[in-house]
């Protein structure tokens, strides 16, 4: 057996994925310390109680509740507790005392990612957290490392299993929201709190990563544009469906060119996949990032998400990657935010929308509407009637596309135009007589 030099390891953490790492470090210390080069002693595991129950049997004499002492004694640090406070202390204090850290915490790199590599930077370590963004998914490294001499123009991906799971069972089921999300509760797809994932808070700190990384730019996370899919109904499902598309909850991150320069655009919606698109094929609870770079073309990263093991896998690649640069000596390479691009509101996007509207089914309602997009300069490119719902008096057989007692149902695409355009084109329709409710409005991607 080669005698590889210890590093001392600290995982503070022991839950879904915690747990996992230090099974792995404890099983595959020999093949690890192959690959990384230095021997990874699992120095002892921070949590709160000693006494939990975990997912997996470890060496009781690993566990500690004092969290400091065994961090400052580390070479690294494996940060999976999650949350903000005490993870970014802990995190700032293994950087201060030299350690390399390793984390998979989307939202406090999101909010508090600048003063963590800037602490790092301060003392030659390095930051690695490739599990943030996708899960098991290699995103981070390939962003960072693969694509440094290129220039990404896009990014639109898949990077919430939990509501992938749920739009997809919708669309393939025709099933509604409530039901899927408490079956996804049930299988622990979902918390019993689904906020952070139903409207769309998870996926804005891993797109506010992404950007970060993709465009060397610092992206705060109030500088994404966030909407759920809670509103999206089996009827909308259906609709999209019949047009050829899938909905999707999507990360974007892209490289906009404007008179006034260059700037990014960030922003997470549910909307509209061409079926021939292929992230319309993600299913289940999977993610994928669809990269598009000037010089290597259009890239796809798929796999899970989420998951203890799956996730894991992610962190020990870090770990292995933190060891060998303990190993081969010097600082660390800090992260790139010098581009500095301005953020831009998502009303600076080119993009177009279908709309679905109940109108009054009467002489002149189209006219009136064709008028309401082209006072904002917003064509129609597509008008579909899809039902018309007979009053109170009426039997259904009765109605007729032109009777005038009915309610007609319509959808519309538009041509392309600047969101700011397109939703004031919806606000006006929401304030016209002729308008009985706007009943959905998606962007489309991926065309």
């Amino acid at each position: 057996m080669t005698d590889y030099r210890r590093l001392r390891v600290a995982l503070l953490g022991a839950g879904a994925v915690g747990s996992q790492v230090a099974d792995l470090l404890l099983r595959h210390g020999d093949e690890l310390a192959d690959r990384a080069g230095a021997r990874l002693e699992l120095a002892g595991i921070a949590v709160r109680d000693v006494d939990a129950p975990r997912d997996v049997d470890l060496p009781r004499e690993l566990f500690t509740t004092d969290a400091e002492s065994l961090i400052t004694g580390a070479d690294i640090v494996i940060e999976l507790m999650g949350g903000i406070e005490p993870a970014r202390s802990h995190i700032l204090l293994g950087l201060g005392s030299g350690a390399d850290v390793v984390t998979a915490n989307k939202a406090l790199l999101a909010t508090h990612g600048p003063e963590v590599f800037e602490a790092a930077d301060r003392v030659g370590a390095s930051v690695y957290y490739e599990a943030a963004a996708a899960g098991a998914i290699p995103i981070i490294r390939p962003l960072r490392d693969s694509l440094a001499g290129d220039r990404v123009v896009r990014i639109s991906g898949i990077v919430n299993g939990t509501t992938n799971y749920i739009l997809d069972r919708m669309d393939s089921e025709g099933a509604d929201f409530a039901d899927v999300l408490a079956d996804a509760q049930r299988l622990g797809y979902a918390e019993a709190d689904p906020t952070a994932d139903v409207e769309a808070y998870d996926a804005a700190q891993k797109a506010a990563i992404l950007a970060s990384l993709a465009f060397h730019t610092t992206v705060p996370l109030e500088a994404v544009h966030r909407e759920g899919i809670t509103s999206i109904t089996a009827d909308m499902i259906e609709e999209a469906r019949s047009a050829g598309f899938v909905i999707k909850l999507l990360a974007v991150c892209e490289r906009l060119q404007e008179s006034t320069g260059e700037s990014i655009s960030v922003r997470v919606y549910p909307a509209l996949v061409p079926r021939s698109h292929p992230l319309a094929a993600v299913h289940g609870a999977n993610n994928a990032v669809f990269v598009e770079a000037e010089a290597a073309g259009s890239l796809m990263f798929y796999g899970a998400g989420a998951g203890g093991v799956q996730t894991a896998s992610a962190v020990l690649g870090d770990v292995v990657s933190a060891a060998r640069r303990h190993m081969a000596g010097g600082t660390g390479v800090g992260e790139s935010t010098r581009a500095n691009l301005p953020i831009v509101s998502i009303g600076h996007v080119t993009t177009r929308y279908q709309i679905t509207l109940e109108v009054a089914d009467q002489p002149g309602v189209l006219a009136t509407i064709a008028g309401l997009f082209s006072e904002g300069g917003v064509s129609v490119a597509t008008l579909v009637q899809t039902a018309v719902a007979a009053s109170a008096d009426q039997d259904a057989d009765q109605v007729t596309a032109s009777d005038a007692r009915g309610t007609a149902r319509l959808i519309i695409g538009t041509h392309r135009a600047a969101d700011s355009a397109l939703s004031a084109a919806v606000d006006r329709l929401t304030a016209s007589d002729v308008v009985e409710n706007v009943v959905s409005v998606l962007r489309v991607e991926g065309e």
